[in-house]
């Protein structure tokens, strides 16, 4: 990646659902958030804590739409836009686009979000097997589609995970350079890295850390209904208003998109073989330093230092 004190837009990136060429009519604010992360990282659960920060734990926040999607092809980029320049609140938007494809900018905040590849993968294959069939016949055919089609997912998790890691993404995008394209800007002071672990095992810690880069200061009056409605029991049980459009697009409704939510289905299931494939392609695509922390959630050389 090319770029000086912050990075510079180098390329556009289509795909089935992704469209990066909004971020180039897209008009900043001075108070933007931006969160970001490969799909299935843990993009819904960071835009409810930023919800639930900004109107301090109240109910009933429809966070699908007060935090759209607006590098998704749907709707029309026009419609996209004008949902995000008449909102008044602070916006926290959401995207799933490597940093060179996006428009940065020093005014907004932005928040991305690590997972370890292989649960990316055990929850996407949850997600694919669940789209409804109308579903991915309507993705299938965006004209001028970029990448393979989505087809229905393969009966096997095995299969699906070894054509991701072999093909780097397939039948998504590439997994690797998204990780890389925000790993090489994370010491940038209007960037934080957050990672799925962590907010597993340390919530309050991490929604803590959330709100300090934000520069939000917390209510502690407000704190503990925070908390709950952060929790993945709270977002299952109102998940049609935090899951992308209310969760219509999947068999089950919106709470199919809210599945288990848990690392390491992978463990039992992947030869020794697929995971030292796995681990090796990390490091080789990624570095050691990287590679680890989306491992973990831990920045070696922090450790080391």
């Amino acid at each position: 990646m090319n770029y000086g004190k912050y990075p510079i837009k180098e390329r556009e990136h289509w795909h089935h659902l992704l469209d990066s060429t909004v971020w180039n009519e897209f008009k900043y604010r001075d108070d933007d958030i931006v969160i970001n992360a490969y799909s299935k990282s843990g993009t819904t659960w960071v835009q409810q804590i930023v919800a639930q920060l900004i109107w301090m734990g109240a109910e009933h926040i429809n966070v699908s739409e007060m935090s759209p999607w607006i590098d998704c092809r749907f709707p029309s980029q026009n419609d996209r836009l004008k949902i995000v320049e008449a909102q008044t609140h602070r916006r926290f938007i959401k995207s799933h686009l490597p940093v060179d494809t996006l428009v940065f900018s020093p005014k907004a905040k932005y928040i991305y979000i690590g997972r370890d590849g292989r649960d990316v993968l055990w929850s996407l294959y949850n997600h694919h097997r669940n789209f409804k069939k109308e579903v991915i016949r309507d993705i299938d055919s965006v004209p001028e589609r970029v990448g393979p089609p989505l087809g229905e997912a393969p009966s096997s998790v095995i299969e699906y995970f070894r054509d991701w890691l072999m093909k780097d993404g397939y039948p998504w995008w590439p997994y690797w350079s998204h990780i890389m394209s925000w790993w090489q800007i994370k010491d940038l002071s209007n960037v934080m890295l957050i990672h799925f672990s962590n907010l597993k095992s340390d919530m309050p810690g991490e929604i803590r850390r959330i709100a300090t880069f934000l520069d939000i200061a917390v209510d502690e009056s407000k704190w503990d209904a925070i908390l709950e409605h952060c929790s993945f029991d709270y977002m299952k049980a109102h998940a049609a208003q935090s899951v992308p459009f209310g969760g219509n697009l999947f068999e089950g409704g919106a709470e199919t998109f809210m599945h288990k939510g848990v690392n390491g289905r992978w463990r039992d299931m992947l030869t020794p073989e697929d995971i030292e494939h796995y681990e090796q392609m990390a490091q080789e695509k990624l570095g050691v330093d990287c590679a680890y922390w989306l491992s973990t959630g831990t920045m070696q050389r922090m450790e080391n230092a």
